[in-house]
């Protein structure tokens, strides 16, 4: 009967303590948006400076994002996020960076 003590986690998507979480689930979000315009744009040379402002700014609000987080699912979709933008953010750099074209 150990198991019916234990807590339903299930219902929620991000907080597993059953607690709301907005400011994390909002950082969340943002660094999964920016990782993924990052990641997707770093594959044109010719984008290279959203590829690498956007990975920037992904690496950003992943980077606090991870130091306010309070539950374990919040982290994981953090990380991917903020590994998709480190990429973008590095191709970013190689095919030009951040002010590359512009001075």
């Amino acid at each position: 009967m150990a198991q019916a003590l234990r807590p339903n986690t299930a219902g929620s998507l991000f907080a597993t303590d059953d607690r709301p979480h907005p400011v994390q689930d909002a950082l969340l979000a943002v660094t999964l948006v920016l990782g993924a315009v990052s990641f997707i744009t770093a594959m044109f040379h010719s984008l290279h400076l959203l590829s690498s402002w956007t990975g920037l700014v992904g690496i950003i609000t992943g980077a606090y994002g991870q130091w306010i987080s309070e539950t374990t699912r919040e982290r994981f979709g953090l990380l991917l996020g903020l590994g998709a933008s480190a990429i973008g953010f590095f191709l970013g750099m190689a095919h030009g960076g951040l002010f590359g074209g512009l001075f």
